[in-house]
């Protein structure tokens, strides 16, 4: 049986929360403990054939969320079965006092043995001023006349002195910002290579959008772009290859945020791919901690298929440590 400290607590992975259950009383009310998302504490709770979302919060009038919530139930035959609400998009959280509460009420009674996995979108806030919510996780960027005078620079095409070619288009840069931002372009315009003397680059493995998108993050350093979220993959190769940081940094962090069981094999070989320890390791953790190797077995066996023996072991290896804790625990 479940201790009573263990049958509250919440395992997180960025923006994704579980909560697994083994031992419910279905006559009893039961709360799990409180988890960080945004700036405020959350709960859930569960009675008989209700389950409750809420955070407490004085600081705002309204607050929208946006999350994929679904339950999955372990019947007495041994088998799974999965409930999934509806997509929850900029949602108005029904309020009393200064608690905001979802509720979701199943056509059944809870089993004994469940999860809850709740997988947060977007959290915004708004006051009565505020005719738009804004997002608590969207970083106002900083308006300083030197950004301002650089994303001018590239947009209008002031003074450039260089090409670049994409796969797919070109567009115009300056020799200057590119070296200053990429130790890989400064060499290329200071030492003997063909692009010294030349006014052009070439860069055939990205689309001209990727590259613009790319050229956009060098000279504003802005990660809140639908193009920076459109382009992370691409950006992510485009830092590897000219060892640009702080954009690496950007788009691990941007991509931990976000993954699902659509895009975590994708995410997990590039992260292998690009020496990414910490994307790898939430990759690896969302598949097997959280259990999402039942979601896509078939995908996964492709996967292990196909993938570096490396990798592959090293996955294999994190499903046996969990499945022999589990085991020792039984």
């Amino acid at each position: 049986m479940a201790s009573s400290s263990s049958i509250h607590r919440v395992d997180m992975l960025c923006r994704l929360v579980q909560w697994r259950v083994d031992n419910y009383d279905y006559l009893t009310w039961l709360d799990s403990n409180p988890f960080k998302m945004g700036r405020w504490n959350w709960c859930l709770t569960v009675y008989k054939n209700q389950i409750c979302l809420y955070t407490k919060s004085s600081e705002v009038t309204h607050l929208f969320a946006s999350f994929n919530i679904h339950l999955v139930s372990f019947l007495d035959n041994g088998n799974r079965s999965t409930s999934v609400y509806p997509e929850v998009r900029d949602l108005k959280l029904f309020k009393v006092a200064s608690d905001f509460y979802f509720f979701w009420a199943l056509t059944t009674p809870l089993t004994r043995k469940f999860i809850i996995e709740v997988n947060f979108v977007d959290i915004k806030t708004a006051s009565p001023e505020d005719a738009i919510p804004r997002s608590v996780w969207s970083e106002e960027l900083i308006e300083n006349p030197t950004t301002c005078a650089l994303s001018r620079m590239l947009s209008e095409n002031l003074h450039t002195d260089i090409t670049i070619w994409a796969s797919d288009g070109s567009v115009q840069a300056h020799r200057a910002v590119l070296a200053t931002r990429s130790p890989v372009f400064d060499k290329m315009f200071t030492h003997n290579l063909k692009e010294k003397d030349s006014f052009s680059i070439d860069i055939p493995d990205i689309s001209i959008e990727a590259c613009k998108a790319f050229l956009t993050y060098i000279y504003t350093n802005n990660t809140q772009s639908e193009s920076f979220i459109i382009h992370r993959m691409e950006l992510l190769k485009a830092a590897d290859k000219y060892d640009v940081s702080d954009l690496k940094d950007a788009c691990v962090k941007s991509l931990s945020e976000d993954i699902d069981q659509g895009n975590v094999l994708e995410r997990l070989q590039s992260a292998y791919l690009y020496r990414l320890p910490e994307l790898k390791g939430i990759c690896i953790d969302h598949l097997v901690k959280f259990g999402k190797i039942f979601d896509i077995q078939e995908e996964l066996n492709a996967f292990m298929q196909n993938a570096d023996r490396e990798l592959v072991s090293e996955v294999f290896y994190e499903i046996l440590s969990v499945w022999k804790g589990f085991c020792i625990s039984c």
